[in-house]
């Protein structure tokens, strides 16, 4: 029987290839593989690109080659790389400097222009004074600034009407002296020029207040050519030494007033026209102070100080509203200051009527009189006054209590509560006034409205203080409330500018 070896199963032997982890090393040999980055610090090695200018050769001496550039003459580079030195040092050289930066630079110092940017522009390249033109498209009126033109209106109407309560209170006296002997003759007179007033203020209202600055010039030549007809002998009408009125048939006017409102329509239309050129003073102030200068010299003519300085200050506030520098502000604030000065010594009434205010009792019978028979009526009139009518200081004791004084006999008649009441009256004015300016549509309306309400506040603040004994007698009268014609028409139609614009107010808007 014959025994067969039998070979081990080739199927075992697979174990024995199980030598295979030893590759396991190949992560060795990748760690290897991994400094190979290391390598390629090579390129670092490699000269800078910045050598090539080093390479180039001396210019040959050869006219010949000197025509060579000519072909890049219009580069404007080839001057910085021709002058740009050469670096014979194997350091590496940082960035080069990026001459489309440069370049303009140096060309501007060296006084070229920059190809690339327009030329500046001339600093009055411009017409200075652009011409009138009213805009097709007109503005619209807003809700708000309805309602801040009703306030307005309510003001001005129970203003007016309250001065003509006063009026006929205050002229009762006077007007019995009158040609026909009634008390009524004054207050009719007021009375028609309060509804002319009324006409006047419905108009400007409703009519687009930018109308107004297309008849700047003829409203300016206007009032001068009333101020100098005014002193033309037979033209003007004599009082008490002052010729101020200017007789038209039965009509009697005071141009001064229509010069005022000239002014700020002046001022405005001027100021708004050259608002770029604000900070030149040449282009701004001294136009405005050359009229006011004229309109002074012929008002000191009539002679009368307080409207000069009623005008001066008018102008000054709208310049100081339309941005003009505080230093020129103070330094024409300062002139004028020493020309009222100068001419309020110039003559001797004006003099006298400082050295009252100061002392009054000095001369109680004389030029203090005035002074101190209106302090006596507003402290007789306590906190809740004598009564209306009933005021004593209208019966000769104060002159002109129906225009000048008319404060004192509202404070004797209403007291302290009234006169206090009128005095808040103003205030609201100015405080809507300024709100209708900053709300303005555009600058125009902005400085017409600041105009008004400075104005306005400015009079009454001389008259009150002018009836309490605080400030000097100038004789202006108090908006709206004072007897004078020519007074209360100006008054109501600027009032109704002063509405126009504020009917049309938008609201600021917010500062991010």
């Amino acid at each position: 029987m014959t025994t067969t070896t039998r070979r081990p199963p080739t199927k075992r032997q697979a174990p024995a290839k199980r030598k295979a982890p030893a590759k396991r090393k190949a992560p060795a040999k990748k760690a290897v593989a991994r400094k190979a980055p290391a390598k390629r610090k090579a390129p670092a090695k490699k000269a800078p690109p910045h050598k090539a200018p080093a390479k180039r050769k001396p210019p040959s001496t050869n006219v010949a080659s000197r025509k060579a550039p000519a072909s890049r003459a219009g580069t404007r580079r080839a001057p910085a790389q021709r002058n740009a030195p050469v670096r014979r040092s194997s350091a590496p050289r940082p960035s080069p400097i990026d001459l489309r930066q440069t370049a303009p630079r140096v060309r501007a110092f060296m006084g070229e222009v920059d190809a690339r940017r327009p030329p500046p522009p001339k600093q009055y390249a411009a017409p200075v004074v652009a011409p009138i033109a009213m805009p097709r498209k007109p503005l619209a009126t807003t809700a708000q600034g309805e309602r801040l033109a009703a306030m307005l209106m309510l003001l001005f109407l129970a203003l007016t009407l309250f001065g003509l309560v006063m009026v006929l209170s205050a002229s009762s006296v006077t007007s019995l002296y009158s040609n026909d002997g009634s008390p009524f003759d004054i207050f009719r007179r007021q009375a028609v020029w309060a509804a002319l007033g009324a006409v006047a203020f419905v108009v400007f209202a409703r009519i687009d207040y930018r109308w107004v600055q297309t008849i700047t010039t003829p409203l300016l030549a206007t009032s001068l050519g009333l101020l100098v007809a005014v002193l033309i002998p037979g033209m003007g009408s004599n009082l008490n030494g002052s010729s101020r009125w200017l007789d038209i048939g039965p009509i009697v006017i005071q141009p001064a007033e229509l010069a005022k409102l000239s002014l700020i329509v002046f001022c405005a239309d001027l100021l708004t026209r050259r608002r770029k050129h604000i900070l030149e003073w040449r282009l701004t102030m001294l136009p405005v102070m050359v009229v006011v200068a004229l309109f002074s010299a012929l008002l000191l003519a009539q002679p009368k100080l307080g409207t000069p300085i009623v005008m001066a200050t008018i102008a000054l506030l709208m310049l100081f509203l339309a941005g003009t520098k505080i230093a020129n502000l103070s330094v024409a604030t300062g002139l004028g200051i020493i020309a009222a000065t100068a001419f309020t010594f110039s003559a001797d009434y004006r003099y006298r009527r400082i050295t009252a205010f100061l002392d009054p009792w000095s001369d109680p019978l004389g030029a203090g009189r005035q002074i101190i028979q209106s302090q006596v009526g507003i402290a007789s009139g306590g906190l809740l006054g004598v009564g209306l009518g009933a005021s004593r200081s209208k019966w000769g004791f104060l002159p002109y209590a129906s225009s000048d004084f008319i404060f004192t006999v509202v404070a004797e008649e209403i007291g302290l509560i009234g006169g206090a009441l009128l005095i808040v009256a103003f205030l609201m004015i100015g405080y809507l006034g300024m709100r209708a300016a900053v709300q303005a549509p555009e600058p125009f309306g902005m400085l017409l409205a600041g105009g008004i309400t400075c104005w306005l506040l400015v009079q009454a603040f001389l008259n009150i203080g002018m009836a309490m004994g605080q400030l000097p007698i100038t004789g202006e009268p108090l908006p709206f409330v004072s007897a004078g014609g020519s007074s209360l028409v100006t008054t109501l139609a600027a009032a109704g500018l002063l509405t126009n614009v504020a009917r049309r107010g938008r609201a600021p808007k917010p500062v991010k």
